[in-house]
């Protein structure tokens, strides 16, 4: 089988990541468990799924010229993603303070820092897009810059999948590129006014999409197709921060090594459960034996 050539344009954070019994309430302080400093950005954490799950990846996105910055591309690159387009530009990388409470849910604040100066793709960055076989993108960066690289991906036949997180407006000129548009019930309900009680309301976007509800599973739909419902794999949670990132990875590996989709969100479900077994972000994104395991007993 040859392997998956997938393309990640996104977003590179560090994750300041904080644990307690529970969430504070607003005006709360709380005192917490533990702390671990690790990469993220929804960017970073696909591009490393990505390769744990078995593809070639090559990141596109921006990171700080400060000692965050230094140490997001040192791990992203230990971690086998091609960062040879990776952009420095000066000033602070992106941070995430993460609160994760004893139930595995998060609180999330984001500051872009250098991912919102990730605009105007060169011709390199161009050319890695155009190299690919899955692009894959979210919208922790500006969305023209989505934009810009789906087209590029689709004018020469590359698979396009959008995660469309967070919650934000998306243009038509983008949706029109896009193959595959993968949201949570928030980001469904941003987009369309529908959450799991219609998934097919996303079909109005994209031709298929998918609609992930964490421990309740997901829902496949594509146009002209009945719907398919696919069961989380039960766990016990521990964080769910990169959850969705693993998920989406996976999806696009699947993708590409030619797996029909309801099978593919099968083994998503899959690696977003080995995901969540762990604390932090890119550390807990599974490899593909680990996915292949928690996929062996509903293949």
């Amino acid at each position: 089988m040859q392997q998956t050539r997938v393309v990640v344009v996104g977003s590179a954070n560090m994750d300041l990541v904080a644990t307690a019994p529970a969430l504070p309430r607003p005006g709360e302080t709380l005192l917490g468990s533990d702390f671990v400093m690790v990469p993220g950005g929804k960017g970073a954490n696909q591009a490393v799924a990505a390769v744990r799950a078995g593809a070639s990846c090559a990141f596109l996105g921006a990171i700080g010229s400060d000692a965050f910055g230094v140490t997001l591309k040192a791990r992203i690159t230990a971690a086998g993603v091609d960062t040879g387009q990776l952009r420095v530009v000066y000033g602070a990388s992106g941070v995430a303070l993460v609160m994760v409470g004893a139930d595995g849910e998060n609180a999330i604040m984001v500051t872009p820092g250098a991912n919102a100066a990730f605009t105007d793709l060169t011709e390199g960055e161009l050319a890695a897009v155009r190299a690919a076989d899955v692009l894959v993108a979210q919208l922790e960066i500006p969305v023209a810059t989505v934009t810009e690289a789906a087209l590029a991906a689709r004018a020469v036949g590359a698979r396009v999948i959008l995660n469309a997180a967070p919650a934000q407006r998306v243009p038509d000129e983008l949706l029109a590129a896009v193959d595959l548009l993968v949201v949570n019930e928030n980001e469904a309900l941003a987009l369309t006014g529908r959450g799991r009680d219609d998934p097919g309301a996303l079909l109005a976007l994209a031709p298929r999409a998918v609609l992930t509800l964490g421990g309740d599973g997901a829902w496949y739909v594509e146009r002209d197709a009945e719907a398919v419902y696919v069961p989380a794999v039960q766990v016990e949670v521990v964080d769910s921060t990169a959850a969705g990132d693993a998920f989406t990875a996976a999806l696009a590996v699947a993708w590409g090594e030619g797996r029909d989709l309801p099978a593919a969100v099968r083994w998503a479900a899959a690696a977003g459960a080995a995901c969540v077994r762990r604390l932090g972000a890119s550390v807990a994104l599974p490899r593909r034996a680990e996915i292949d395991q928690l996929h062996a007993p509903s293949a």
